[in-house]
């Protein structure tokens, strides 16, 4: 989307400009990065919330961020992109790993453990990951606090219904 503004904006103000129509959207903006380099410049507004973003939302919130930004009101061209944090971001805090509901994650703990599993319920400063222990599926409650890094799993075939159903995911497709 190209759109105008006063020179280009600092990220600070293109959150304050911009945050409050995201959080009615049911968003809220974790980045923005601001590339002067092209022409004309690229301005990212990187968002995420409890409802992953589709297409549809991302032309909505791009309209009303390119309407907030053209109204700064300068003649200066941009390209503006609204995209969420792929999956690729890495799991910090206890919002990330509810918005990872159901999604298979690599976890390294702080003694050099490494588990994989399927994120459960998050409550407490505390994770439940749904792993598989010998022959069946269990629940391993970890502390976020013991978590080095863990990033979500991109996966190529469905869960096994009973791993879904201990994550409290039942109901969503799966296989045997």
């Amino acid at each position: 989307m190209a759109g105008r503004s006063t020179g280009l904006p600092t990220q600070k103000q293109v959150i304050e400009l911009l945050g409050g129509e995201f959080m009615r959207a049911g968003y809220e903006i974790e980045d923005v990065v601001i590339d002067a380099r092209p022409r004309p410049p690229h301005i990212t507004v990187i968002a995420d919330g409890d409802t992953p973003l589709d297409l549809d939302t991302v032309a909505e919130l791009s309209r009303s961020a390119s309407a907030l930004l053209d109204s700064l009101d300068s003649g200066d061209a941009y390209v503006l992109e609204v995209t969420s944090p792929g999956v690729e971001r890495p799991l910090t805090s206890e919002k990330h790993f509810r918005r990872a509901h159901a999604r298979l994650v690599d976890a390294e703990l702080a003694d050099g453990t490494l588990v994989t599993g399927r994120v459960g319920s998050v409550s407490d400063g505390a994770v439940d990951l749904v792993v598989r222990d010998r022959r069946d599926w269990t629940v391993r409650r970890i502390p976020l606090a013991e978590i080095v890094k863990a990033v979500v799993q991109i996966e190529f075939s469905p869960p096994k219904a009973r791993e879904l159903e201990l994550a409290g995911a039942a109901g969503t497709e799966a296989g045997a």
